[in-house]
């Protein structure tokens, strides 16, 4: 056979962003909620929500508070930074400015059993950005073997994805070899701080995990505006 050239491409179909937030943020975000599970006029965000909180709760949190300010302003810049990085390395353009902002802030206080079945969020504005952290973390989750590139830990009973996050940009779960299909899922293992953000339509899950602890879970949606040029520069992307 002659020496022929050739390129294999890994289509891109979604960005996944990946990084780790400020510890103080973390200690600023678990302080207002260790204050806010013990109100009593505290907020349920579960009647707009799919997670299958039994044991836990899910609360609306007050995205306009200051103590959560500095938090959710580093938010809103990490989703500006998200659109900027997907139209350069897709090679796209923004039609025109647009300007961010926090739509939704809530909790989710996961225990023993609790999960969230696949999901996707919604924004007011088509263009919308999602994403998820941890502030608590349960030791059991924390010391599993981390989920491998191609089976995820799921035969054999192995639990190696109890309490993991799931993200699906596809029809595949697992890696079909016969048929040369690829999986489509990325599992991720919480870690504390550990932030991922994301386009609002990707789906995903959540496995519920087993044992003691509280897998507490902050998540936000961001608005993505169009606005006129000669608007507040403030937040907005160009």
């Amino acid at each position: 056979m002659p020496e022929i050239n050739y390129q294999m491409h890994a289509l891109p179909s979604v960005y996944l962003m990946e990084l780790d937030i400020p510890i103080d943020f973390v200690d600023h975000c678990n302080d207002y909620l260790d204050e806010l599970v013990k109100q009593e006029n505290k907020i349920s965000a579960a009647s707009t929500l799919v997670g299958q909180i039994k044991k836990g709760e899910q609360l609306l949190m007050d995205h306009t508070d200051i103590r959560l300010a500095p938090f959710c302003h580093f938010l809103q810049e990490m989703a500006v930074v998200y659109i900027t990085q997907f139209m350069e390395q897709s090679g796209q353009m923004l039609d025109g400015n647009r300007h961010v902002e926090m739509d939704e802030l809530w909790s989710v206080h996961s225990y023993d059993g609790d999960y969230n079945p696949i999901h996707d969020h919604g924004t007011k504005t088509v263009m919308g950005i999602s994403c998820t952290t941890w502030t608590k973390v349960p030791s059991q989750i924390l010391e599993g073997p981390r989920p491998g590139s191609q089976e995820y830990g799921l035969y054999n009973a192995s639990g190696e994805s109890d309490g993991c996050l799931c993200f699906n940009f596809g029809q595949s779960s697992t890696w079909d070899r016969e048929r040369l299909r690829p999986t489509q899922n990325v599992v991720v293992r919480p870690q504390v701080g550990r932030l991922y953000m994301f386009p609002s339509w990707m789906q995903h899950m959540v496995y519920p995990f087993r044992g003691e602890g509280e897998r507490r879970t902050v998540a936000a949606n961001i608005n993505c505006w169009p606005v006129e040029k000669e608007e507040s520069d403030n937040g907005n992307i160009s």
